[in-house]
């Protein structure tokens, strides 16, 4: 977004045409849009604004539900944004923690910052990029004095002795719509060093990628990954009052919007390798990243089907809220050609790969396959012991 768009947008006559939109989902949407609304009259600068605007907000449902209809947005700020219910959750333990007021340092759009004002915290929004911070200023706004914005870098922001921090490092490159993700945390903005020593000073909660190194986090932090609807989506680490007392590792699971956490002091063992059972249980990735898979197997009466890899067998169903379970069919050959026959005489055409322990791309067997028939299954490319294998299964 240019700030020229932003200055259009943030006017009376713009909010109000961007209110009147209808939901714009596809190119076609936009164009139309973008062709009445110029016909109208209205300057190239307003309609790019309004039309841009209410495609993000549609988007936006999915992380903010009917909120989204009242945010203004910037593409990399709604990709980047902590999703409501996840920032309820975070919001939840700085309340339970006894905070009363929350720095966000690199607040973006204001999805946390929205959490937090929610719940009856008093906020202190701070982004380095001044449209986003415009952004979360109109975003927060209905919350009043309770929620302030201010444009400028973490570093450079005075806390008080009693500020509780809240930090989402930028992981990306600057701007507005394409970026791309840094691979060292060096780059990160503000760094990890300084957000490291930041909360050696007062309750801190940092949010990071789920995939960020386990090597790195610090042995003071209870690391929590959480996954919403069987996607991974953060790791946050938690400091002083905001981490649990004897947790290090813990994974929090949301699906159709109910939390469901384990917790751990440490790492789990995983459980000892056994013959392939009749079922095979896949963990959720928030469980895989923790490395509490075996404390899911335990509970669920299985054991590994190779060593290192996160999947486990048992002779019982066992559901699990930390895990989605399959019935073996058949274990077949792991071959190409050998595959392409057994499931032409099964009538197989639909298809779901999934593999773990062997090297392949499941988008070229799935070509090679040439998959033809009305039946529907999902195929297990994996290891079971040391021996590479297939196995047809079904959804429990």
């Amino acid at each position: 977004m240019l700030m020229s768009e932003l200055t259009a947008l943030l006017t009376p006559e713009g909010l109000r045409l961007l209110d009147s939109l209808p939901p714009v989902a596809s190119t076609d949407d936009v164009a139309r849009e973008v062709t009445r609304l110029r016909a109208a009259g209205h300057s190239p600068d307003l309609v790019s604004a309004v039309v841009g605007q209410a495609r993000l907000r549609t988007r936006a449902v999915a992380k903010f539900g009917e909120f989204a209809g009242s945010m203004l947005f910037t593409q990399a700020g709604l990709e980047q944004a902590t999703r409501l219910p996840v920032a309820a959750l975070h919001a939840g333990r700085f309340r339970d923690a006894g905070a009363t007021r929350v720095v966000d340092l690199g607040c973006g759009i204001g999805g946390d910052a929205l959490a937090f004002a929610g719940l009856g915290l008093s906020v202190l929004a701070v982004d380095a990029d001044e449209i986003t911070a415009a952004l979360a200023s109109f975003n927060l706004a209905p919350f009043g004095g309770a929620a302030r914005v201010q444009h400028a870098r973490a570093e450079d922001v005075a806390l008080a002795d009693d500020d509780a921090a809240w930090l989402d490092p930028a992981r990306r490159t600057s701007g507005h719509s394409e970026t791309t993700r840094l691979s060292r945390s060096a780059d990160y903005t503000p760094t990890l060093d300084w957000a490291f020593a930041l909360a050696r000073t007062r309750p801190t909660g940092i949010k990071l990628g789920p995939g960020f190194d386990r090597g790195a986090i610090p042995e003071d932090a209870e690391a929590q990954w959480v996954s919403v609807d069987g996607s991974t989506l953060e790791l946050a680490l938690w400091f002083g009052a905001l981490a649990r007392p004897g947790v290090r590792r813990a994974a929090l699971v949301i699906r159709g919007g109910e939390p469901h956490e384990l917790t751990a002091p440490d790492d789990a063992p995983d459980e000892p390798v056994r013959a392939l059972g009749a079922y095979v249980h896949e963990p959720d990735g928030a469980v895989i990243r923790a490395r509490l898979v075996g404390t899911v197997a335990r509970a669920q009466g299985a054991g590994m089907l190779s060593p290192g890899i996160a999947y486990s067998t048992g002779d019982e169903p066992a559901p699990s809220r930390f895990s989605t379970t399959f019935r073996v069919r058949e274990e077949l050959p792991f071959d190409t050609k050998a595959l392409t026959r057994a499931l032409r005489e099964r009538g197989i055409g639909i298809l779901e790969i999934k593999k773990r322990g062997v090297d392949i791309d499941p988008a070229r067997v799935r070509t090679s396959l040439k998959l033809r028939g009305p039946e529907s299954a999902t195929l297990i490319l994996t290891r079971v012991g040391e021996r590479r294998t297939a196995l047809l299964v079904d959804r429990v």
